[in-house]
Order: structure tokens, then sequence, then C-alpha cells
């Protein structure tokens, strides 16, 4: 072979390394089953379905236009009419195939900005009074500035912490009493006291024959002046066994009117504990 055959011959090309992309210097589209991707495929297939306009995103017409000024970094005070219309038309031809009931409230702004356009492109028209004609797009200035303070409004309102979606209300039920209250004393306990100190009495009892008229209202005073200065006193310790059973019924039956006219309290601290009396008033 001569040396002018061998120079035009083409060099052998370098040995590819297994598993390196041939193009190193780009970042990768997407990767592949682990890939790298650096190129869109040719005969890649992207069904229509794939890429949809879902208008459910925007809270309506307003909130859609609004949307598109902000994104052109429009002035809101002197909207493109042409451009502004032109992009509000495309995002609602693309629903107006797949949802014709969601689309007519969008429909319905999009002639309203095809009024407003219309009527810029006609030579304005002066007032009686010489003045210059009303912008045709400040009604729509007017209803976009008022739907953006209240969609900020709003946002601001959503930033604060709600009871149920942030923070819980923690309810603590705690019972209180400004006065203990003791429970009330059950009409067996009372007699099986009363036929303690009967029993008492009669161990100790005298046989003296007398005569003796009692009153019950002395025995109630007598009751009440033994009760004051006293919180508690014990319901044995109110009679006077010394005295002879006439005395003893009388004391008892003075009790009972007593706490029937509401001016003792019988208490008991619990269930077969010792039975306290005590005034219901507090004397002056």
């Amino acid at each position: 072979m001569t040396e002018s055959a061998a120079a035009t011959l083409p060099a052998p090309a370098a040995p590819e390394l297994s598993g390196m992309p041939q193009v190193v210097d780009q970042v990768a589209l997407a990767r592949l089953y682990g890939e790298p991707l650096f190129a869109m495929p040719a005969d890649l297939y992207i069904p229509p379905d794939a890429l949809e306009v879902f208008l459910e995103a925007f809270e309506g017409p307003l909130d859609l236009l609004l949307y598109l000024i902000r994104k052109q970094n429009f002035n809101i005070l002197d909207i493109p009419m042409a451009g502004v219309t032109r992009q509000y038309l495309v995002y609602v031809d693309e629903i107006r195939s797949r949802n014709l009931e969601l689309a007519a409230e969008y429909l319905l702004m999009a002639a309203m900005l095809i009024e407003i356009k219309s009527r810029m492109l006609l030579p304005p028209k002066r007032t009686a009074e010489g003045q210059e004609p009303e912008d045709p797009r400040a009604e729509l200035v007017r209803r976009l500035l008022e739907y953006e303070q209240m969609k900020a409004a709003a946002f601001r309102l959503n930033e604060v912490p709600q009871v149920g979606r942030d923070v819980l209300r923690a309810q603590v039920y705690i019972e209180q009493s400004l006065q203990p209250r003791f429970p009330d004393v059950n009409v067996v306990d009372l007699q099986e006291a009363w036929r303690d100190i009967v029993k008492r009495a009669k161990l100790i009892q005298h046989h003296k024959i007398t005569r003796e008229e009692l009153s019950v209202r002395e025995h109630m005073s007598i009751v009440l002046r033994r009760l004051q200065g006293r919180k508690f006193v014990e319901f044995e310790d109110l009679f006077d066994v010394t005295r002879g059973m006439q005395v003893l019924i009388v004391t008892f039956i003075a009790m009972l009117e007593l706490a029937k006219e509401m001016l003792i309290d019988v208490t008991q601290a619990e269930a077969y504990a010792p039975i306290y009396v005590r005034l219901a008033y507090s004397p002056a």
C-alpha cells in the first residue's frame, strides 16, 4: 500500500466505553430505564390527552385573566387587550371540546374581552361637556383590582392557624365547688344512731318519780345554743343521757323540728361514719 493510499484511508475509531453516553457535555433530558436520555426519540408518541389544561385550577374567569396578566408582567392599569385576549382564547379553546359546561362562564369573559378590544379600535367619542371618554378597560381593571385584593386577603386568612386544621382545642372539665358537699344522711343510719343512744340511756337510767313539763321549743333553743361557735357537733353529744328518757325524746323531737325548719344540717362524711350536726346559718 502506497503512502498516498494510506493517507486517504480514515483513521480507526477509538473504542467506545460501554455504558458511557456519546454526549457528555450536555445535561440529560430524562432517564429511561435508568439510562440518561440526551435527545428526544424520533419515534416518540404523545397521546392527545397527555397534555391538558385544567381550568378547574382557576377559581373563575377573573382568576385566569389575572394569571395571564401577572405571568406576562403586564401593567394592570394599561392592559394590552390584543395579547391578553389571544392568550385567554387559547386557554378557553382547550376546554371547550372537553367540558362545555365549565367553559360557559369563561366564554362570557372572552366575549367581554373581544367587545373591549373592538371598542378600543373605534375612534373615541367626546362627551357633551368636552371631556375625554372613559377608557373601555376601566370597568375590567376595577374588577381585577378588587378580585386581587380579595384573593390576597383570603390567602392571608388561610395562613392564620385554624381550629380543627392546625390546632385542636383542649377540653378539660374540672369540677369545682365552693363548699364541700357531704352525702345525705340515710334514714336508717339516723334510726340506728337513735337506738344506740336509747340503749345507753337505759343502762344508766335513774328511777325518779317526778313530774316535769318539757317544752320542745325550749330544747330547740338549747340545741341551737350548744351548736353556736362550733363547726360540727357529734350527734350523740347533743343528748344528756343523765336526765332520763323523756328529755332524750324531747331533745330528739327538737332536733327533728330544727332540721325541718332548715336551721340545722345533719351530715355524715361517708356510709357508717359518725353523724354530725351543725348550724345551717351563720349567726349574726
